[in-house]
């Protein structure tokens, strides 16, 4: 077996993902291991723990450093492991995890005759790591955000405004309420720096594709930013780990991978990144910004490729950076897959039936509109969730219901990524909700443009090898093109294209149209206008509905 073997790991919400790929022949494996299911101590919901504060939403990390231990026994059994020539991370992003002074002499005297939790069970300062769900830091956003001179300067400044998810928010909070716990704190990692770590044996750098997303990154020098730093929390700068701003190959693997899994002590490790950039690479979108994607997962995302972008005054979506160096944009909403389960369960429909209802019903929903805030939400900040419906929407009502889900959630992604610049001419879907064919059919109206779902659904895992690939080919003088060593991966199967007519689209984009009459409800529902009743009349009388 050839040794140009590359093993791209994803630890997402619920689940931690090994894809190993053979760029040549195009061959694929994949495993995967649920959280709840495979480590029921640690008591999780949908791979997190939610505190009595709905707000919070933390892991222990000790699930992630088993899981990783199990994932990489699983691969040692396939005998593949002694073929991989690299290693990349991807996972979910702005988890922080904090450790303590043990931790580095830990990792460096890992012993294969016992397991990584037994070695590391002692290293972490904070027991609990805050995730990407957790919104309970507004305080400290505020505080940041009055610190750096407002939402729209510490936007320029790291890429976004200061952010409840966000490592920098977090760290603020943590240093507030936990002072003792803090000064015990030697290194604040990332979770994708973090497992990255476990593998090298050693502490190691964030990539800026996830390190931009923690408010404390300069984004134009590609350095941690001094202002920021201090606006979070006093003596920051020793504990963040190192920042490069793309790919680069960070260690061989660890003694104690080549020991306990069969790995060859040749094996290169790549920085590890957040699992957004990670898609943008598993999607083939490095060097094409007219192609936009959508993930359909836990959470929704819409993201892109960009080589500069605006520096302009705004206080909506991330910028992050890219595997190549240059950037990515993105905005997340907390309400997706959950969201949209809870319609779902609510009308005791299949999966079938959800998509069903969306390929049969009209566009427009007769003006129907649903604000689907089953939690806490980021985009827009929402953090006392509610349903709101209008129009006539009935709770009774399940396929109203289903189309004002769909509809809703399409219009926001349509909506609030209208400040990245040029609109798509072309969408690729992925996550779960790809396999939806009524969910595309939704998106192609809103978005007017062709819809394609792809088909290996582990977009991030499959990003993080292709990382490893290229960067471990390059090393070796091969320079062989992102797109070269996606496309194989990209051309499996038919792929699933859906398109609306234009009067479809019209439906939503005429500016009396449905996207006018979301924007009205939303802001309403927000506090920041008026009753949309006149706007949903309008929308009906205009459309005959």
């Amino acid at each position: 077996m050839s040794k140009n073997y590359y093993l791209g790991l994803d630890l997402s919400t619920q689940s931690l993902t090994a894809v190993v790929i053979e760029p040549a022949s195009g061959d694929l494996q994949q495993y995967s291991t649920n959280f709840d299911i495979s480590y029921p101590s640690y008591h999780t919901t949908d791979g997190v723990n939610i505190g009595d504060d709905p707000t919070e939403v933390t892991v222990n990390p000790r699930m992630w450093i088993e899981a990783l231990d199990d994932m990489l026994s699983q691969l040692s059994k396939t005998g593949l492991t002694p073929h991989i020539q690299g290693i990349s991370v991807s996972a979910q992003q702005h988890g922080s995890v904090y450790l303590n002074a043990l931790a580095a002499t830990a990792l460096k005297r890992l012993e294969a005759s016992k397991s990584l939790l037994a070695q590391l069970m002692h290293i972490f300062s904070r027991d609990a790591s805050p995730i990407w769900m957790d919104s309970s830091t507004t305080q400290a956003c505020t505080e940041i955000s009055s610190t750096l001179g407002g939402n729209e300067e510490v936007a320029r400044l790291t890429g976004s405004v200061a952010t409840e998810r966000f490592a920098g928010p977090q760290i603020r909070k943590f240093w507030r309420e936990n002072p003792a716990g803090y000064e015990k704190t030697s290194h604040i990692a990332l979770i994708s720096s973090f497992i990255t770590s476990l593998l090298i044996g050693r502490l190691c750098p964030v990539d800026a594709g996830d390190g931009y997303g923690m408010n404390l990154a300069d984004i134009l020098s590609g350095s941690w930013s001094p202002a920021a730093m201090n606006a979070a929390a006093p003596d920051l700068a020793r504990r963040l780990p190192g920042l490069v701003i793309k790919d680069e190959i960070v260690g061989k693997v660890s003694p104690y991978l080549v020991s306990k899994y069969g790995f060859d002590p040749l094996t290169d490790v790549v920085v590890g990144s957040g699992d957004n950039p990670c898609s943008l690479v598993g999607l083939g979108l490095i060097g094409r910004p007219q192609t936009h994607a959508i993930s359909l997962g836990t959470s929704d995302t819409c993201f892109g490729y960009t080589r500069q972008f605006a520096n302009e005054k705004r206080s909506i979506g991330h910028i992050f950076g890219a595997a190549d160096g240059h950037y990515m944009f993105l905005i997340c909403f907390k309400n997706g897959s959950l969201a949209r389960e809870q319609v779902k369960e609510r009308y005791g429909l299949s999966w079938r039936d959800f998509s069903d209802i969306l390929l049969n019903a009209p566009p427009g929903n007769r003006g129907r509109i649903m604000l689907p805030w089953f939690m806490p939400e980021i985009t827009p900040i929402v953090l006392d969730p509610a349903v709101a419906r209008f129009g006539g929407l009935k709770e009774d009502d399940a396929k109203a219901n289903v189309v004002a889900v769909a509809e809703a959630q399409a219009m926001a992604l349509y909506r609030y990524s209208e400040w990245a610049g040029q609109r798509p001419d072309r969408i690729i879907v992925t996550a779960g909700g790809s396999e939806n064919r009524g969910l595309l059919r939704i998106i192609a109206r809103v978005f007017g443009t062709a819809v394609e779902s792809f088909e290996v659904k582990e977009s991030a895992a499959l990003g993080a090898a292709v990382r490893a690939a290229s960067c471990c080919e390059k090393q070796s003088g091969n320079l062989t093109s992102w797109n070269e060593l996606i496309a194989e991966f990209l051309n499996r199967g038919a792929v699933d294209v859906i398109s609306a007519t234009p009067e479809e689209t019209e439906i939503y984009r005429h500016k009396d149209g449905l996207l006018h009459v979301h924007e009205v409800c939303e802001q309403y529902a927000l506090g920041k206008g008026g009753q949309p009743g006149k706007a949903i009349r309008i929308f009906k009388q205009q459309f005959q509905v």
